[in-house]
């Protein structure tokens, strides 16, 4: 019988052997091709607990439990996801920072705050910091804003 937990458990399989399948597009230098850690390490490892955790919640037995598909908030997770696509879309011509502060913003909206100052105060300073790291501490570019803005 398909539950809610069974479905659930089909799409992690799914998504899992994509991602596993997808672990090749990953780039390793010759110089990594026999070390012990390199950048797939870590994909390989999530892909295969995903299948092992999605294969076990697969075969337990399951309860009699019928799914239910009320009470959710339909309309903010689709706007939700709408965000998403649109962050997507616009983290490159926007730059991270304005995007990136802009989706969290309008999540944080769909989510019920409408304070500003909250909103501001919990979105672009996050985004700030997380760039720093990314750019200052690990060493990976993200450009930070738009192309015509940065000179």
């Amino acid at each position: 019988m398909l539950t809610r937990d069974r479905i659930g458990a089909l799409l992690m399989l799914a998504f899992s052997l994509f991602y596993w399948l997808q672990i090749d597009e990953i780039r390793v230098l010759p110089f990594q091709a026999n070390a012990a850690f390199t950048a797939r390490t870590i994909p390989e490892i999530l892909a295969i607990m995903g299948i092992v955790l999605s294969l076990v919640l697969l075969l337990k037995p399951g309860s009699n439990e019928k799914m239910q598909v009320t009470g959710f908030l339909w309309g903010k997770a689709a706007l939700i996801c709408i965000a998403m696509v649109a962050y997507g879309l616009t983290v490159r011509p926007a730059g991270f920072l304005i995007s990136t502060s802009l989706f969290l913003m309008f999540g944080f909206w769909v989510l019920g705050e409408r304070r500003p100052v909250i909103i501001l105060a919990a979105s672009v300073p996050l985004v700030v910091l997380f760039w720093l790291l990314m750019t200052q501490v690990l060493d990976v570019y993200i450009a930070a804003l738009p192309a015509f803005l940065e000179g």
